[in-house]
This record gives structure tokens, sequence and C-alpha cells, in this order.
């Protein structure tokens, strides 16, 4: 790890004063659950890191409007423990809850959560967010059975937030703030597809702060998740709906997937199947194959559109609590 300068920010004013126009100048610290590991791989070597966990104003749950606010380093352990959480958005909940790991839970917050680096291993190895060398992708013929298979133009990656498809599937909006003013953006928009190793995979500028996240209020929301193991690890593919009803039937859906794409995928198609509908174990199916129509397998990752299926279906069924 290099060196770099700390700043202990008390307030949301000095720390947005300590950041800067690059990456390479400084980045904002929190839990650093990813960020050290980066930086002791010297995949990423700021000169500088700003501490926010002291700021008062970036922490909290509270209710807002109809909705919910949640502030940018409120924990993992923290949302787990909301009975605002629980009760009113159980797709994030069940998010929360797939990650495992108690010291992960007690450290990770939600920013650090959205802004997290993936963890492509040749991105991790060095060879930047498109995984290529020589200007060739080692994704495409190479270890690729974690990878996308909905990859957007030479992203091939996936998003490794837990609580993205969640967040996107619940409509959240989150706020940033620099030296120079502040901006909201739908968590859908947040999260980008670069198309060069020099971009990055969120909306995010390198002076900004992410500094809370707002829902509004839910339907019926379920998330339904695929994991290899129960231990700490990404799932392999998640599904996150919520559903508006009238009586049983559906008059509006988001469908979300997760882990297969560089971006919480919106499957729209599949939520026009859902429409004037009552979901049934029957209906769930269908809408799970709608939702990975156009997926493009890589020579390791076909086991994955399968998953997908599988993980709509079970959220759909969850959602309205229906029995498989």
């Amino acid at each position: 790890m290099n060196n770099f300068e700390y700043v202990n920010a008390t307030s949301l004013k000095e720390a947005a004063a300590a950041l800067a126009s690059s990456w390479t100048d400084a980045v904002v610290l929190a839990g650093g659950t990813d960020l050290l590991g980066l930086m002791k791989d010297y995949v990423m070597s700021p000169k500088r890191l700003v501490n926010i966990k002291n700021i008062k104003e970036l922490g909290g749950i509270t209710k807002s409007g109809a909705g919910l606010r949640i502030g940018a380093t409120v924990t993992f352990d923290e949302l787990a423990n909301s009975a605002l959480v629980r009760q009113g958005y159980p797709s994030l909940y069940a998010a929360v809850m797939g990650v495992t790991s108690p010291q992960i839970r007690n450290m990770g917050t939600v920013g650090g959560d959205l802004c997290q680096r993936p963890r492509c291993w040749y991105f991790r190895l060095g060879h930047g967010v498109l995984g290529e060398k020589d200007g060739k992708s080692l994704v495409a013929d190479g270890e690729n059975k974690y990878h996308a298979i909905f990859p957007e133009g030479r992203a091939h990656f996936v998003s490794a937030s837990s609580l993205g498809p969640a967040l996107v599937a619940l409509g959240a909006r989150v706020k940033l703030v620099s030296a120079a003013g502040s901006r909201e953006l739908e968590a859908a928009k947040f999260f980008v597809a670069p198309q060069s190793n020099e971009a990055r995979e969120i909306a995010l500028l390198p002076n900004e702060i992410l500094t809370e996240v707002v829902l509004p209020a839910a339907g019926k929301n379920a998330t339904y998740e695929v994991r290899q193991k129960d231990a700490l690890d990404w799932p392999l593919v998640t599904a996150s709906v919520n559903l508006t009803m009238k009586g049983t039937a559906v008059t509006a859906a988001n469908i979300v997937l997760g882990h297969v794409g560089p971006t919480p995928r919106h499957a729209a198609g599949a939520e026009q199947a859902l429409i004037g509908k009552a979901v049934t174990a029957d209906l769930a199916m269908a809408v799970g194959e709608a939702a990975v129509k156009g997926a493009k397998a890589l020579s390791q990752n076909a086991y994955k559109i399968q998953l997908a299926r599988v993980a709509v279906k079970r959220a759909l069924l969850e959602a309205v609590g229906v029995k498989a």
C-alpha cells in the first residue's frame, strides 16, 4: 500500500472540500471493507483518504414522507435491525441478510456497498474494469463463470452491489453532494456500464459524496438470491421485485436482476407480462422465462440463465405470499 494523507472529516462541508477532481487524488472512506483491500493490492492508490464515518448527518434511518431516508454511513447491521426496513421493505432486508459475515455487516455501509468496485478477478489483478490486455478482452476466452449474461458493450463484469437490485426495484433515489452543490439521481441511473478502463461503473463524480438513499412507499416486494454457499460470498444471481396491486391483480411491476450484468438489469418485458393478472406459479414461471430473453452466455456461465429464471419466479411468489 502506498503512503496517503488522511482527513478525518467532522462535517459534510469539510469532507467535500477535501475531495478532488480525480480518483487518484482523493477518495471517500467509510467502512473500508472494499477500498482498503483494493489499496493493499495496488488496484487503487489514492493520495488522500477522506473519512466520513464521523459525520452525524450521514447516518440514521428515518421516515421521509410516505417512504424512508437511509443515511450513507448506515451499516448493514443497522439496516438489519431496523423495524422500518423489515416491515416495509422486505426485499431490502433480504438483500442485507444475504451478507452473512458479522464483521462485514458491522463495518460495511450503504454508501460503500453502492460504490464498491467489481469483484471481477481480471480487474482485481490490474487489467482494468473491462478486464482487457492489449485491447483484447480476457473475459471472453478466460475464466468467466461468474461474469455477465447481459454484457453491456465491452463491460462483462457484474455489479457487486448487494443492495443495488432491491433499491432499483423499489424506485430509490440517491443524493450526491460536492463543494459546488448537490444533485439527485434515480438508483437505476447511478449504476453505469463503462466502455473504457479509465471510467467508473457508477455515476458518482470524484469530487462527490453519496450522502443518502431515499425510498418511496413500496408495494409488495421481495428479493430472492441464489448463492453457491451460505458463508460470506457474493450471489450468483438475484431477483428483486416490487408490485403494485389492486386486489389480487398486478397494476404495476418492477423486476430487477442482479449479478447478471454490469448494472442491475431491469426486466421491462417480463414486467408487462404481469399487468392485470394475479400471480400464480405458472405465471411466475413464464415471467422468469421472459426475464432472461436476450441473455448471452459466455463459455462457462450459461447456468446463470436458469438461475435467473428461478430467482424471478421465487421472488414473485414470495412477494405475494403464494407457495411454489
